[in-house]
């Protein structure tokens, strides 16, 4: 029994075994990161302070983050439905959330339109191109995450009955597949509230 416990003792962080998957997705988050803070750092130095006085973020920038907000509550809730064979409830929460995440794109793209109607779309200024990269690039994780969640969403719908949802729900790739689409939404709803808030403290 002490051989047992001192084995699990001396394994560490950086000795244990991780679930391959797992551990990849958290290579990407890191390399998204790096990627945006490249950026933002690339274009602070380079662009002119002044010119991130003349520009104001759409209203739309603002509700479609309430909208993200939410959408990190309906997939928490319905992780935790799927995890206790709520399976009704995993489909409601699942279909809102794939909902959510299509009217925020929506949002967004209403926001482009209305910085396109104010004429500075194509304007050659780095202080509007940082706005339109970064929401950009988060668009396209925000679009991978909705592509995986409707796959989920599909399988879902397809196992209407309790038994199906149970056999489902009880394969280990399943489950990870749910765990990981949790964790990938959650950090794209994260990311989008630290775009935006920094784009709000440049632009204010």
């Amino acid at each position: 029994m002490s051989t047992k416990h001192s084995t699990r003792s001396d394994e560490n962080m950086f000795t244990k075994r991780r679930e391959p998957l797992g551990f990849m997705l958290w290579l990407g988050v890191a390399g998204s990161l790096l990627l945006f803070t490249v950026i933002f750092i690339t274009y602070w130095v380079r662009a002119d302070p002044n010119a991130y006085h003349y520009i104001v973020l759409p209203d739309l920038f603002w509700l479609s983050t309430l909208v993200i907000l939410f959408s990190s509550i309906t997939l928490h809730e319905a992780n935790l439905a799927f995890r206790q064979e709520r399976f009704l409830h995993f489909r409601v929460f699942l279909g809102a959330t794939l909902g959510l995440g299509i009217t925020f794109m929506l949002l967004q793209a209403g926001g482009w339109y209305v910085m396109s109607e104010n004429m500075i779309f194509f304007k050659d200024n780095m202080a509007i191109g940082l706005v339109y990269l970064l929401t950009g690039l988060h668009m396209l994780h925000i679009l991978v995450g909705i592509v995986y969640l409707a796959r989920l969403f599909q399988k879902a719908v397809r196992n209407r009955s309790y038994v199906d949802s149970f056999v489902y729900s009880v394969n280990p790739p399943n489950r990870l597949k749910v765990k990981l689409a949790t964790r990938y939404w959650h950090f794209v709803d994260a990311l989008w509230l630290i775009v935006f808030l920094l784009l709000v403290v440049i632009y204010h």
